[in-house]
């Protein structure tokens, strides 16, 4: 049973916010009340009829003491009784909460783990795999950062995916990427195994983290070239150090100006995943790690080319279309892992 006073309070909620903006809401916080009134709809729409088959239910039984009603609440008490515990599932579903980050836009981090030239072969193969995913779902893909080694591996790839739902949906990639396959460097024809890694971040906003110019040291220095004529002669890549924290970034595209602004946007994203990760510790401290948690340190997937099949070690999801999956095809499983990450959350709420 959905608990009626939470409900009330959904409700109330819901209506206060859309007073607000019919009302004229100050400019600086119409965009919040907006958001929040657009998450809260689907609820309070699932709330509202779900209080109506309430009312029906028990107009119905109080139609059993008048005769000539009496045939007609028996046919729709049954109806009722049966609809209502569906319409509680789902309730109890759209009131599992949100991450406050799953609509905004993605960066994406791959680089090479264990495994040398393969790894990072296998890296630009995920590079690869997530851009083709991003163009199924229609999302805009922009690479911020990206450098390859002389094999083609690659070496690192920043990449910006904005869209609707993006960090919804590829949130749960962040971890440990292993694959096993005979590489192209391997002249004996045996099986090895080698790694990536992939980090996942909600795009951060100025207004998110505020980054005080005596927190960061920005460095410039000569951005690497292929040599020749591609030789960069100025001074255009930026390093942007955070001292408090002690993370870097870098960024090396042709603009010192461009690079600055990446270098900055990236470092807002890590800022701010750090920080909800800290949040999120503190209240699952007494917790395993769960789905979606943003643990990197774990293997999470192993991708099996001679065999052709892909495994995703949380949930256990073995499926045998590794082509299709390298080709773009992540519905299937990203469906499971959200399914999966939803029904614990669901758990917590119920226990």
């Amino acid at each position: 049973m959905v608990p009626l006073d939470k409900l009330a309070q959904i409700t109330q909620r819901f209506e206060f916010l859309e007073a607000s903006l019919n009302a004229g809401a100050e400019p600086s916080e119409i965009a919040r009340i907006a958001r929040e009134y657009s998450d809260l709809k689907p609820v309070a729409v699932e709330i509202a009829a779900y209080r109506r088959a309430l009312d029906d239910l028990a107009e119905a039984q109080a139609m059993l003491d008048d005769p000539e009603m009496k045939a007609l609440a028996e046919e729709e008490i049954p109806r009722l009784r049966a609809r209502i515990p569906l319409m509680e599932q789902a309730l109890q579903l759209a009131l599992v909460p949100k991450d406050a980050a799953d609509a905004r836009p993605a960066i994406m981090e791959i680089r090479p783990g264990t495994g040398g030239d393969e790894a990072g072969l296998f890296a630009a193969d995920l590079a690869r795999m997530y851009q083709r995913h991003a163009e199924r779902m229609g999302w805009k893909w922009e690479v911020l950062e990206q450098q390859y080694s002389d094999l083609g591996g690659l070496k690192e790839l920043v990449a910006l995916i904005s869209g609707e739902g993006v960090f919804a949906r590829l949130k749960y990639e962040s971890g440990v990427h292993r694959v096993q396959r005979v590489p192209e460097t391997e002249a004996q024809g045996r099986v090895h195994t080698s790694a990536a890694t992939v980090a996942v971040l909600p795009e951060a906003e100025e207004v998110d983290i505020d980054i005080p110019a005596s927190d960061i040291r920005i460095d410039t220095m000569r951005a690497s070239g292929a040599g020749g004529q591609h030789v960069n002669t100025t001074d255009s890549a930026v390093r942007i150090t955070h001292l408090p924290t002690g993370i870097i970034v870098t960024s090396a595209e042709k603009s010192q100006h461009r690079n600055k602004e990446i270098a900055m946007q990236v470092l807002r994203a890590r800022l701010y995943e750090a920080e909800r990760e800290r949040v999120h510790s503190a209240r699952a401290a007494d917790r395993k790690s769960q789905v979606g948690s943003g643990d990197r340190s774990e293997r999470i997937r192993t991708y099996n080319f001679p065999q052709g099949r892909m495994t995703d070690h949380r949930i256990n999801l073995t499926l045998y279309a590794l082509p299709q999956i390298m080709a773009g095809d992540l519905g299937e499983i990203i469906d499971a892992l959200s399914a999966q990450d939803q029904a614990e959350k669901l758990a917590e709420m119920e226990g």
